[in-house]
């Protein structure tokens, strides 16, 4: 008989991963070896039961998906995240799959796609649905910011002027102009108004 694919279930929603459990458990070749609440118990589970396929939400509390993806990728390569997620956040998506994930498909998409997927990834294939891929494609991911980039970004999001912005962090006007021209530059922003909406839109700000 052939041998079966172990499957770790990792989502917030208790009666998500019940219904996958269930999914998955109809399929003869499929085990389901583990569940997880929140990414930080995902790497915990992944270490404990090695799992040869983690299912991934991407927004989970403690650490979020593409985090724990990252992690579980370093520490088992050989353990294949697929990301099943409702949120179609580009930025969020492309990091997960930079960080090892090895396919991603929505929430919504059909059951059969989620056993092919498994399969897929099972096969060493990039799995990526077409509404992900198309996802993807409607805006350029953007890069991480670094922790002053995001202060910067704060600052601008709540109408702060240059001179405000400089006596609250202790920098000079030139260190500010520097900042801001490098940030719209690195997230793409033509001016402080666009920057500040493109904030807002794709949640680069640590308080939201």
């Amino acid at each position: 008989m052939k041998q079966q694919i172990r499957i770790l279930i990792a989502d917030d929603h208790a009666i998500v991963r019940t219904g996958l459990s269930f999914l998955l458990g109809t399929k003869k070749d499929f085990i389901v070896v583990g569940e997880a609440s929140d990414g930080e118990e995902a790497v915990a589970k992944a270490i404990e039961l090695k799992p040869d396929v983690i299912v991934m939400d991407l927004m989970m509390p403690v650490m979020d998906g593409a985090t724990a993806t990252s992690r579980i990728h370093n520490l088992l390569p050989e353990s294949k995240v697929l990301i099943l997620t409702s949120f179609g956040m580009a930025n969020d998506l492309a990091k997960a799959l930079a960080n090892g994930a090895a396919g991603a498909l929505l929430k919504n998409s059909a059951n059969g796609e989620l056993v092919e997927a498994i399969h897929a990834v099972m096969d060493g294939k990039r799995a990526v649905s077409p509404d992900i891929e198309l996802i993807l494609g409607s805006e350029p991911p953007i890069p991480d910011l670094s922790s002053r980039q995001v202060q910067i970004l704060d600052s601008i999001a709540r109408g702060l002027s240059n001179e405000q912005i400089a006596t609250q962090y202790d920098l000079s006007l030139s260190s500010v102009k520097t900042h801001i021209e490098k940030l719209l530059a690195k997230i793409g922003a033509a001016n402080r108004a666009e920057a500040a909406s493109l904030a807002l839109r794709r949640h680069l700000l640590k308080t939201q």
